[in-house]
């Protein structure tokens, strides 16, 4: 994937696997090679900034990477029925739901619709870990160390909804990589691993959970 990801960085993108005969061969079956959750923005296409084709990825998203039932359910189905031996949890900079988690604690915050406001609400905890417990003005928060917090969280709480995860990596038979992706770059740089994911990260990029 990093390897993809270096091709899309540099504009040299092989699309591959993305012709009829792949698009036939994997009709009736499919046997991706990762699961990748992540954010909504339209901004954040899976296969493309990984240079990625037809299969090779099992994709679920939503806005803000929010763990929910259903997206653990989707990961949970990706590594016991189709065997990805990878999860990547992909974030990124300038994220909407970010800045919307950011703004709400401002003192004079508008409410905001119940189902985004339910949305955002796990990501308000790593917002008061950078900000405090009291924040006077949310435009003085970083919002990439939020983002930074809110990775670590969606990870945790994804170990914590799913046994059949944890056992796996327990097992040595699956990974999370925490990924934040630079809009203006294009670069997905990995955040932390949690697990042995082997060939795909050189030992320089590998980290333990925070």
């Amino acid at each position: 994937m990093l390897r993809g990801n270096e091709r899309f960085v540099a504009g040299t993108p092989r699309h591959p696997r993305q012709d009829v005969e792949r698009r036939e061969s994997v009709a009736f079956e499919q046997e991706p090679h990762a699961a990748l959750f992540g954010c909504s923005d339209s901004r954040l296409a899976a296969e493309i900034i990984f240079d990625k084709g037809l299969g090779d990825l099992f994709v679920v998203r939503n806005a803000g990477q929010v763990i929910s039932e259903s997206v653990v359910g989707s990961l949970e189905y990706a590594v016991s029925v189709l065997g990805v031996p990878l999860i990547v949890v992909l974030g990124h900079d300038r994220c909407g739901a970010v800045r919307a988690a950011i703004d709400s604690t401002g003192p004079d915050a508008a409410p905001l619709p119940p189902h985004i406001a339910h949305l955002i609400e796990p990501i308000v905890p790593a917002v008061h870990r950078v900000g405090g417990a009291v924040i006077a003005d949310p435009r003085t928060i970083d919002s990439q160390e939020v983002l930074r917090e809110h990775l670590k969280d969606t990870v945790r709480d994804l170990l914590e909804s799913s046994e059949l995860i944890t056992d796996g990596i327990a097992a040595g038979t699956l990974a999370v990589v925490a990924v934040n992706y630079r809009l203006v770059e294009g670069r997905a740089v990995p955040h932390f691993v949690v697990g042995d994911v082997g060939e795909v990260l050189s030992p320089t990029e590998k980290d333990t959970m925070p």
